[in-house]
This record gives structure tokens, sequence and C-alpha cells, in this order.
């Protein structure tokens, strides 16, 4: 009773001294917006400060987005039995016409500023025309390699035992043969065409996804958030995709995003061999294969499809590379 009065008495004379106020002064402290580790700091950091990694990101944007807008026609016209595909472009890169055969690059019009190629074929037009099946590839053969390697390699560092044992073993017979060897095995088997090639490209990319997801679900697997969860009785699909897979995706985004140009490089690589479509639907590499027989006199058949396929392997590097430092906190300067 008596240290109640004491403690009330010391209350009442620091009441007198602040007027009424709280005896403790409560300070708010904010942090400048120019040191806040937010998204758009990062993006800001990203695309203005890198210059390089900005030109990447417009390149991939411009790529993407004719991609999906040209390839959006090219479903009409293949449904409806259309030529929007073509009258956007302002000409057909799939019809003859040797009166404009091996014209050099000339600005006398759009058509013509890349040159034409044996068959009157603009090369502009034709590198226009088959983008959308090079971003397709890249989306389809990243994303399906994730699902793929994320369900195996999570569920063998989870589960243990002879699930990761067959699991991973089978990923290492994947991994032991190389890798253009067995993409050009499994089109000659499935067949020629856009579909055979991402099969193909499919078959090489998810044993290296699902080595990474094994790596990071091994990381997360001895976690007190993991353990709390299957003390709680929660059941292994829910742990696995409600705690191990969103934890595990922030370093794949990172090097999905840098994986994105290999998949178009990859692509080309076998349309330059002659496998996946044929002529005389167009294709960089098979565009960049043709060529090559017509060298030197004629560079531009060859060259500029090349430097298109160079452009976009390289902006992916760069962008996916500063992706990289930002999921991993490195410093960018």
């Amino acid at each position: 009773m008596k240290h109640r009065r004491v403690l009330l008495s010391v209350v009442r004379g620091l009441r007198r001294r602040t007027n009424g106020a709280s005896p403790v002064a409560t300070q708010i402290v904010t942090m400048p917006a120019s040191t806040r580790n937010s998204a758009f700091s990062y993006m800001y950091r990203i695309l203005v400060k890198d210059k390089p990694a900005f030109g990447g990101f417009i390149i991939i944007l411009a790529f993407l987005g004719w991609s999906i807008f040209e390839g959006a026609l090219q479903i009409v016209d293949s449904v409806s039995n259309t030529n929007y595909a073509t009258m956007v472009l302002g000409g057909n890169p799939l019809l003859l016409d040797f009166s404009h055969s091996l014209v050099p690059p000339s600005t006398s019009s759009f058509g013509l500023l890349f040159g034409t190629d044996y068959y009157g074929h603009s090369i502009l037009l034709s590198i226009l025309y088959a983008a959308p099946r090079d971003a397709g590839a890249g989306v389809l053969v990243v994303v399906s390699g994730i699902v793929i390697g994320m369900l195996l390699g999570t569920s063998a560092a989870y589960l243990g035992g002879w699930a990761e044992i067959v699991f991973m073993r089978l990923t290492d017979a994947f991994l032991s043969v190389p890798a253009l060897v067995l993409a050009i095995a499994v089109s000659i088997m499935v067949g020629t065409g856009f579909a055979s090639v991402l099969i193909a490209l499919t078959v090489v990319w998810w044993p290296t996804y699902a080595r990474f997801f094994r790596g990071q679900a091994l990381s997360l697997k001895g976690r007190s958030f993991v353990a709390a969860a299957r003390l709680c009785g929660t059941g292994f699909l829910r742990v696995m995709f409600r705690h191990i897979i969103p934890n595990s995706l922030d370093p794949i985004i990172a090097y999905a995003a840098l994986d994105f140009g290999n998949v178009v490089l990859w692509y080309s690589s076998l349309a330059f061999i002659g496998i996946g479509v044929q002529p005389p639907i167009p294709e960089w590499g098979e565009m960049a294969s043709a060529g090559l027989e017509y060298l030197p006199a004629t560079w531009w058949w060859s060259f500029f499809p090349c430097v298109v396929i160079l452009a976009i392997v390289i902006s992916f590097t760069l962008v996916g590379d500063r992706l990289q430092d930002v999921i991993s906190g490195r410093p960018i300067t």
C-alpha cells in the first residue's frame, strides 16, 4: 500500500510538470522515401540508373508486346480464315515474289529495310511474323520446366526415402545426356513442327529446375514454420503448396528470366539445323541457315535474323542478372 502511494505521488508530480500531457515523449520516426526498400525504388534503380538493363527492358517489352499482338492475329486468322496478321505487317511474308529476289536493304519502303531473300520474302516482315513463335516457345518451355521441376524436386526433398531416390535418379539420367543431342533425338521421335520442338525443349529443361527446387525445399524443410505446420497435422500437399513452394520461387523467378533468352536461342538453333517449323513459315534460325549459302554477297539474309536473336538473348540476360541482384539483396550501383 505504501509503494502504491509513492507511485501515485510520482505520477501526479510528472503530470503537473507536463501540464497533463504524457510524461514520456513519443517521437514518430518516419523513414525517408529515398531509403524505402519498395518495389518501385528497385524498379527505378534497375531500369533508370542501369542504362544497359533499361535498354534490355525496352527491347523485351517491344518483343513480348508485338508477339502477343501478332500471335493473337495469327490465331484469329487460322480460326476464321482471314488475313489480319499480314494486313498489319503491310505485306505477306509467305508469298513468293521472284521479281524482288535478293534485294539489298533499302529505305524505299518498310518491307525492304532488311532486304529480301531468294524467294522475294521481306526479311523484316518474316522476322516480325516469326516473333510470336519464338516468344511462345520461351514462355511455354520455361513455365513447363518450372511446373515439372517444382513437383518432382519439391516432392523428392520433402518425402525423402524412395521418392527422392527415384525422382533424382530420373533427373540425373536426363542430365547425363548432352542437352542438344537429347533435344534432337526427342524432336526426331515426336516429329517436325512447333509442338515437337516444345516437347523436346521441355524434356531438356525440367531437370535443372527439379534440382533447384529440391535444393530450396531441403533448406526450407527444417525451418520452424514448416515444422509447426507439420505438428499441427497439416497434410503433405498443403505444406508443400502453402509453405515450401511459395518460399522457393524468388531465386527461381530470377533464373527463369535469364533462362527465357536461352530458350529462344535453343529454339532458333534447332530451327537452324532444320528441326521445328518448316518453310514457307518463317523462323529466325531457319532464315539464318538458309542465308549461309549466299554469303557474303547477300549478307543481310543471315545477318539480320542473327542480330535479332542476339539482341533478345542479351536483353533477357541483362534484365535477369539485375533481377537476381534485387532478389538476393546485393547492392546495385
